[in-house]
């Protein structure tokens, strides 16, 4: 009997399917083999949602949570029951028994289209509605509503129900930028979907139905009445009880809204800065940059590593970063203090951890916000003296038998026409290479720069992260920091981490990228390299000492058994830096304006020796 129904519904369906098919176009109607060629046009793929990154601190707490839409995918079967009965018997009470699509919800949909002379959205499945949501538009067109059903039915072929349910309920938009019935939770009730009410979830379970009239920021009433029919329903179909029904509609909802964790933010936008980094350094992206010969070859490169970064941010991650919060506070704090009343002047600042080699605080500049210009990692100025260290003295005494207290001629030294001259232009004889690196001696770091060789000294700064050093920057400006580009804090922090024993490896602020469900899957490579002899690094911590103790550096302070600095004035004063080392931290300071102007008139004020101060207490 009931294939025969059956059967008697197929052929009473039969006008409705021609007129549907009218309605696809005259190309379809043409096609020979119409199902062949719709089959092979269908490709229903695997679509994850944008989902939200989180980002803790070294104590494993959340700092900052990155997202444009709010998202918390559950698994089916970490969703209640009575969760999952709301929206099956009020979107698609036939949903376990259909093949993707109900013709006879079609057909009475059709009937009241016809009467009232328009068209609607009425009779989708939650399949349906799923492949709307995720392959098609919203255009209500029969056209549309045609190629909905073939991917209904192929999507049901290739998903089981739970599957396609499981999938619906995380994807399905709940007003305010929330999708899915888990995150409905969240964000309205601010706690996980298990911990609800019966009552709250039927609450959340009015809202898709029409997210603008049931929004229950700006129409409450509208979603509580509409609650209380769902509650009706569940009635109807012996769910609930009248008596239960009626408690549940007395209940008070009481709407508590989470707020975006954005702690930190000028920590956080670094770290997703850094993310792009350590993808493109573990998954062989860097090597490509290095191989590309063109313009095109590097853009296509740049291309690729995008897609992928946007590809693993898709998922939604947990990144694990070394954040000292209350390191993080003092240095903002601090900072923005000493540069409370100064109008425009600006700073940044980097503190790397020396035992973990973790970057625990930036200093983005004076009043930044989110997604503002972050001058810890994105200005590039240039380093004056304070490249002297890592270009001029560091190669030198790799190359030469010298020690601190060696001689050398620090008088007029000129390569060609270039003829740098001391500041002040003070006239000096011969000194030890300790007072003229303390006194930051022009003519002595351009001399034994010379000496070393261009080619040689640069070879010293390739294990570094100095990405704007290029061929162009090979001259002999670059011995006192005349570079083209210029270098950040963060680049010039990470090549002084060098001097504390030698070793280098890239100083990092991620310590781990996880999935949502704790899967590993990125982490800096454990990768270190010795760039310095053990005696080449114990003169030039002798030679920053005596720079901070009687040098150009003197003023700087930290609770230290060990304080070692180097200062930097680039031409006309437009950039002060200051760079160095502590017994528990390595930090780099640079104070200037965004658009460089002269500034000696700071000079005495020794602004960056209080920011560095700042830096590593």
């Amino acid at each position: 009997m009931r294939k025969a129904l059956g059967i008697m519904l197929i052929i009473c369906s039969l006008p409705l399917l021609i007129f549907l098919f009218n309605k696809i176009g005259i190309e379809l109607i043409s096609a020979k083999n119409f199902s062949k060629q719709f089959s092979s046009a269908i490709e229903i793929k695997d679509q994850q949602p944008i989902n939200p990154t989180l980002l803790k601190d070294q104590d494993n707490v959340l700092f900052s949570e990155e997202y444009s839409e709010w998202r918390d995918p559950l698994k089916l079967g970490d969703i209640p029951s009575f969760a999952q009965q709301l929206f099956v018997l009020s979107e698609d009470a036939g949903f376990y028994d259909h093949i993707g699509f109900d013709l006879t919800a079609i057909m009475r949909a059709v009937m009241a289209n016809r009467s009232s002379g328009e068209t609607s959205q009425g009779g989708s499945t939650i399949t349906q509605q799923l492949v709307r949501m995720r392959y098609l538009s919203q255009e209500k067109t029969y056209e549309r509503k045609m190629l909905e059903l073939f991917y209904a039915y192929e999507l049901e072929k290739k998903e089981s129900k739970d599957e396609i349910l499981n999938d619906y309920l995380n994807e399905m938009y709940f007003a305010n930028g929330v999708y899915g019935v888990g995150a409905a939770s969240t964000y309205y009730f601010n706690k996980p979907l298990p911990e609800l009410s019966k009552a709250e979830m039927a609450f959340i379970a009015a809202i898709p139905n029409n997210p603008s009239l049931y929004d229950p920021l700006r129409n409450f009433e509208n979603t509580k009445k509409r609650q209380e029919r769902l509650l009706d329903k569940m009635v109807e179909k012996e769910i609930l009880t009248e008596e239960e029904a009626a408690k549940f509609k007395k209940e008070t909802i009481s709407i508590s809204i989470k707020k975006k964790t954005q702690k930190y933010p000028e920590y956080s936008t670094y770290v997703m800065y850094e993310l792009r980094s350590l993808i493109s350094e573990v998954d062989g992206y860097h090597k490509q940059f290095e191989q590309a010969k063109t313009g095109a070859a590097f853009a296509a490169v740049n291309k690729a590593l995008t897609e992928r970064v946007n590809e693993v941010l898709h998922n939604g991650l947990i990144i694990e970063t070394s954040l000292d919060r209350k390191k993080q506070r003092q240095v903002t704090k601090g900072a923005n203090t000493i540069l409370s009343g100064r109008g425009k002047l600006q700073a940044a600042g980097t503190v790397i951890d020396n035992e973990r080699r973790e970057i625990v605080a930036v200093y983005a500049g004076k009043g930044y916000e989110k997604y503002d210009f972050n001058r810890a990692y994105q200005a590039k100025r240039q380093p004056g003296s304070a490249i002297k260290p890592i270009l001029d003295y560091g190669p030198y005494f790799e190359n030469y038998r010298v020690t601190p207290d060696s001689t050398i001629d620090a008088s007029q030294y000129c390569v060609n026409d270039y003829c740098p001259q001391n500041y002040g232009n003070e006239k000096v004889g011969i000194v030890s290479l300790e007072n003229a690196f303390k006194n930051s001696y022009n003519t002595v770091a351009l001399r034994i720069f010379d000496r070393v060789g261009i080619k040689k000294a640069f070879n010293y700064m390739q294990p570094f992260t100095f990405d704007r050093a290029t061929k162009k920057d090979l001259y002999y400006t670059a011995a006192l920091g005349g570079f083209t580009d210029g270098m950040s804090s963060v680049q010039l922090a990470d090549a002084y981490t060098s001097f504390i024993n030698g070793n280098y490896s890239r100083t990092h602020a991620i310590r781990a990228v996880k999935t949502r469900s704790g899967k590993l899957l990125y982490e800096w490579p454990d990768k270190k390299e010795q760039v310095w002899a053990p005696s080449t690094v114990t003169s030039i911590r002798q030679m920053m000492k005596a720079t901070a103790d009687s040098g150009t550096g003197v003023g700087v302070q930290a609770s230290s058994s060990y304080l070692g600095v180097k200062t930097g004035t680039t031409n006309d004063y437009r950039d002060y830096w200051m760079a160095g080392l502590t017994g528990r931290y390595t930090s780099v300071v640079w104070l200037g304006y965004d658009k460089p102007v002269q500034m000696k008139d700071l000079e005495k004020e020794k602004i960056h020796h209080k920011l560095f101060n700042v830096m590593v207490q």
